[in-house]
Parts: structure tokens; sequence; C-alpha cells
């Protein structure tokens, strides 16, 4: 590559940015020239837009910094070309995710015994795959709207995204997918694009999730909560979003234990709220059908991807809002969910996962330009979404 003058630089530079030092530096050494000074421009997202302009055409990308309060620009060789998509492998998995939960929904809903012989029961699944169409439209429609939703921020603000990967669950289980992706192909320009990106995802899963769980639960009988004659019955947790929807449709607070056990009724929820205990047999709660388990479903899928951490779009969101701040908080988070671990062990999981990625972070390439009032307002109210969908114990089996 074959860089231009440094005086040519320098001149394209001072269009936007008052020069008070320049260090040269060496593409080898991570950047070709580096400046302080100060923003000509009031509007800084402006004066990177007309920067990065001006020096594409000589293959250099600038970086918006503020290192100890003041403001620095690095030159970067090379610009960013994303990779093209394969549309063929995004329509390959959905179509393999959309049998995997055509085959859950027609598992929940099947009534009486599965065949033991291997090619009856091969026969008697492909005769009643159709059945699951309830939840799979649910769950995929929800999965859908939360990906496509991250796709076209991403569209909208001109940044290189893929398209969604769903990923199928190759063995039966209770959902039949393990979630949908979608890849930023660059860095973002900068931390409004960044959380623009990150919190339409899960808005529009939620847009979708709220009304299939509400229509779900309107189907869905309030029955006695027993101990089953054999096997184990798996008892879905509790959000606080969830607790207020079961309240919403049926009119009343749900499990519903059948004591308190000397308890005040508060103390009891909270208790049961993060630890799932006790189990309230003899009690009474909703029995879900497909739907409604979708609409569930939907909640902690949006749940977890709210975590505040590491490339999750909670982490996103955090990161806009606290800057290189946020990193100081991945110990207590880690610490939360392993302490939660001890209830539903799945945490532990995620544990494991944020520790060792979670240090990561999708940096823009312009972190002078701040977030507005309005996505600050946004941000946090992600921030008051994540509490009121989490979910402390998504799953207690009993038996």
């Amino acid at each position: 590559m074959l860089l231009p003058e440094q005086e040519i630089l320098n001149n394209l530079v001072a269009r936007v940015f008052r020069i008070e030092d320049v260090t040269l530096g060496d593409p080898k050494k991570g950047f070709i020239t580096r400046y302080h000074g100060h923003l000509l421009l009031e509007d800084s997202a402006e004066a990177y837009d007309k920067l990065a302009e001006s020096l594409r055409p000589y293959e250099i990308t600038p970086l918006f910094r503020l290192e100890q309060g003041r403001q620095v620009i690095y030159l970067m060789a090379g610009v960013a070309r994303p990779p093209r998509s394969n549309s063929m492998v995004s329509l390959l998995l959905f179509i393999v995710t959309l049998v995997s939960v055509l085959l859950t929904g027609a598992l929940y809903d099947f009534q009486g015994p599965l065949p033991t012989d291997p090619l009856s029961l091969a026969k008697s699944i492909l005769l009643n795959l159709y059945r699951g169409w309830p939840f799979a439209a649910s769950m995929l429609g929800i999965l859908t709207a939360h990906e496509f939703g991250h796709y076209l921020a991403g569209r909208y603000h001109k940044t290189a995204v893929s398209l969604p990967y769903f990923i199928p669950m190759p063995i039966i289980s209770p959902l039949g997918t393990m979630g949908a992706f979608i890849q930023l192909k660059e860095p973002p320009k900068n931390r409004r694009i960044l959380l623009d990106i990150a919190i339409a995802g899960p808005l529009a899963g939620l847009v979708v999730a709220v009304p299939v769980l509400l229509y779900g639960l309107s189907l869905s009988p309030v029955g006695p909560l027993s101990a089953p004659q054999g096997g184990l019955v798996t008892l879905k947790g509790n959000s606080i979003l969830y607790l207020l929807a079961k309240f919403f449709v049926h009119g009343e607070w749900l499990p519903a234990p059948a004591s308190y056990g000397g308890l005040p009724p508060i103390l009891y929820w909270i208790r049961y709220f993060f630890t799932g205990q006790p189990i309230p047999l003899g009690g009474r709660d909703v029995l879900l059908n497909s739907v409604a388990w979708a609409g569930w479903a939907g909640l902690l899928v949006t749940a977890m991807n709210l975590i505040p951490a590491g490339q999750l779009d909670g982490g996103h969101i955090l990161y806009v809002l606290l800057d290189k701040h946020m990193r100081k908080l991945l110990p207590y988070i880690l610490v939360a969910l392993v302490g939660l671990g001890f209830f539903w062990s799945g945490w532990w999981i995620w544990a494991v996962l944020l520790f060792t990625l979670g240090r990561a972070h999708a940096e823009p390439l312009d972190q002078i330009t701040p977030l507005d009032p309005r996505r600050k307002a946004l941000a946090a109210l992600m921030l008051v979404i994540f509490v009121l969908v989490f979910i402390p114990v998504p799953l207690m089996a009993y038996g």
C-alpha cells in the first residue's frame, strides 16, 4: 500500500480538527499518524463522516478517541470491506430449524404413548409433524422479529450485517432451537449506531412475544399442580412481566400455593421468584399450551440477550452507556450468575461463556460522538425491560 505524503494527510485532518500536536507512527505498529487537538465542527458524527470520506481514496480509516479528556484522531491503514453473505447457508439453517421446532411443537401437544419400534416411531412423528405449527409459527415469529430488528437497523445505518443464522437443536429439546444471531461484518461507526442496532432486536422480539404470550395464556387453563404418577414434570419460572401477564389474563397471581407456610405473601413471593422453592404442589398454575410456551420462551430469549455483558445486546447497551467502565461490572455479573446456578444449573454455562467471551466488545470507530438524550432514555428503558423479563430460575423439575 502506497501511503500519501504526510502533508496531504495533515491537510485533510485539519479540515475538521484543530491540530495541537502530531505523532508519526507506522502501520506495523498500529497506526499511521496520531493527532491531538479538538474538532472544529460541533457535530462530531458529521466531522467523522467528512474525514472518513476524504481518506477513503487513500485506503485509510480514521478512529476518533478520547484519551485522558483529550480528543484524538488515529489514522489506520486499510478500509473495511465486508465479505458477502451466503444467503443459502441462512436459508438451509432456517429450514432445518423449522423442522426441529415443528418436532418440538408436535411432541409438546402429543397425547398418548409413543411407539417403541424405531420405524413406527419415525412414521408417527412424520405424520404428526404438522401439528407442531402453532408452536413453530410462534417461536420462529419471535426469533425472526428479533433478528430482523437487528438486521434492518444495521441496513438503515448502512452498517454491513449478515442475514440471520438460525441454530437448530439437532436432538429433541424443550425449544427446538438454540436461538439465532446476526453477524456485524464491520465495526459500527459510533455508539449511537451500535445502540440502535443492539436495542432493535429485543424491542422487535417483544412486540411479537408479548401478544403471543397473552393469546396463548388466554387459551391455557388454570389447573392444580399435583405430583405426577411417574417421571418428571417441568415448571416454568417467573419473570415480573410473566407474572403480570398471568394476572392480566387470569386475574390471580400464579402459581398460587396451597399455603404460604406461615410467611407473609410478599416474602414468599420474593423467595419463590429468586429460588423457585418450594415447588407449589397442591397449588394452582397456568397449564401452558404450545403457543403460551413459545411466548414464555420468547421472554427468556430476550432476557438472556439483555444480560449486560460481552457481545450480547445488553453488553452493547451497557458499553455505550458506561464505555470501558462496564468491564468493572463483569465480575459482579459472573458472581450473580454463579449464585443463581445453585437454583438452575444453566446459569453456570452462561457464566463460563461470559467469563470466556465477556471482555470483548464491538468498539465503534468514532468514540467521541456521545449518545443523545433520546438514546440515553432508550438505553435506560432497555435496562428496565431486562429487569422485567429476567427469569432467575427458568425451569424447575419435580416429580
